[in-house]
């Protein structure tokens, strides 16, 4: 099996994805239809929402209950916060975050979205594309989810309308066309009712596409990782110091992206000192060959002075080693951003002191509008400029979302401040 093969095989087994739109578009439901029509739910589960359903005065079951985990959001009857959810059909596995429809809750649509595969942005047919559907869009976009899907729902309160599905389809498209977004579907569905979402249903003849469900169990992701570019952060050296290994030396992490195999030419950075691969090891034994996302145990035939935070490279293919460097910046708490403080920066394995040292402009993302300010509050999403005290190794965030990602921590209360995406 090629390398090609063995990442494509590896990566369809799971789908991350996010739900996404407006408030009452119908994410929570979306959810509980896939999980409900897929036969994912327990019967207790199934229990406890028909239970609740009733003591709201309600006929059948409300679906939505089984993403609507917290106890406040089932008083309120909104998301407030991500809800994950994990089921699984014969094809395919799958991780769910049902992110709020909140302008407030922008930070956690951010989160949810940082690790997914595909998002599903939700639109009420009868209200078409709305400023949250266009701000979900601009942060799928930012945070460079490889697949969309406009799922226009409640299509049975439209009487199943070709041509209002039509024109949603037009408007949507014309502001994607601003953003960096490709591979875009649109469905018609009515997530209540259960059409278009596991089964077609008897009333969207007109409409030829696939389902949802099959959308999601075929569609390709092998790609949506970096293949080129081999990058392994190293996250732990390991020396057992035992009598039958009294000088292994190992170093221990996650291959982020790429591939390697034994006697492969590898560049340690920051340092720049060069070595080849000796051994591949992983639970099982040694391999010949590993690649993304697999995490093992790389040996070299040098000794080098290797500790957390360095990263292996092949030769040859060396990404940024900066001390400097621009970013698109999510802030995420309620503090505002101090420009003068420094913060701590972990990005891939390494912390790093760090300061802000410069606001670009901050944008509008209801109208992508750039503004600009002296300070970021909650949710606020801007261009800036970084410098950290040690050089730091990364990629293009486009490029390598694996690399080109950090976080923000306030060094005083160890809280994650802010999510960025690095620029070059």
């Amino acid at each position: 099996m090629s390398v090609s093969e063995k990442i494509s095989f590896d990566q369809t087994e799971l789908l991350r994805f996010i739900t996404a739109g407006s408030v009452d578009d119908g994410k929570s439901t979306l959810i509980g239809r896939l999980l409900h029509d897929s036969k994912s739910i327990f019967e207790d589960q199934l229990s406890s929402i028909t239970s609740t359903t009733r003591k709201r005065g309600m006929e059948g079951v409300d679906l939505s209950l089984l993403t609507d985990g917290l106890q406040a959001e089932r008083e309120q009857g909104i998301t407030i916060d991500v809800a994950y959810r994990y089921f699984a059909t014969p094809k395919r596995k799958f991780i769910i975050a049902d992110t709020p429809g909140h302008e407030q809750y922008t930070r956690n649509m951010v989160t949810g979205a940082s690790t997914a595969n595909l998002a599903i942005i939700l639109i009420d047919a009868r209200k078409g594309v709305l400023t949250q559907s266009r701000r979900h869009a601009y942060l799928a976009s930012l945070v460079g989810i490889p697949h969309l899907v406009v799922a226009v729902n409640k299509m049975d309160l439209v009487d199943y309308s070709q041509p209002v599905f039509e024109k949603i389809c037009q408007d949507f498209a014309a502001f994607a066309a601003k953003l960096n977004l490709r591979n875009i579907v649109y469905i018609p569905m009515s997530a209540l009712n259960g059409d278009m979402v596991v089964e077609r249903g008897d009333h969207l003849d007109w409409y030829q596409g696939s389902t949802l469900m099959d959308l999601l169990e075929n569609v390709s992701i092998e790609d949506d990782i970096n293949r080129e570019d081999f990058r392994f952060p190293v996250q732990w050296v390991c020396r057992p110091q035992t009598k039958d290994l009294h000088d292994f030396r190992g170093y221990m992490g996650r291959i982020e992206s790429g591939s390697i195999r034994v006697g492969d030419s590898v560049t340690l950075l920051p340092s720049g000192l060069a070595s080849h691969i000796k051994e591949i090891i992983k639970y099982e034994g040694s391999i010949s060959e590993a690649f993304a996302p697999q995490s093992v145990t790389l040996t070299i035939e040098d000794h080098l002075d290797i500790s957390r935070g360095d990263v292996l490279v092949k030769t040859g293919d060396r990404p940024q080693v900066t001390q400097a460097f621009d970013a698109m910046l999510c802030w995420l708490s309620e503090q505002p951003l101090d420009p003068g403080r420094k913060y701590l920066i972990k990005q891939s394995t390494r912390i790093v002191k760090a300061i802000i040292g410069r606001i670009d402009y901050r944008v509008d993302v209801n109208t992508m509008d750039h503004e600009i300010v002296n300070v970021l509050k909650m949710n606020d999403i801007a261009h800036v400029g970084l410098k950290v005290q040690q050089p730091l190794v990364c990629d293009d965030y486009m490029r390598n979302r694996a690399t080109g990602c950090f976080i923000v921590i306030d060094e005083g209360s160890n809280n994650t401040v802010a999510a960025g995406m690095i620029s070059s």
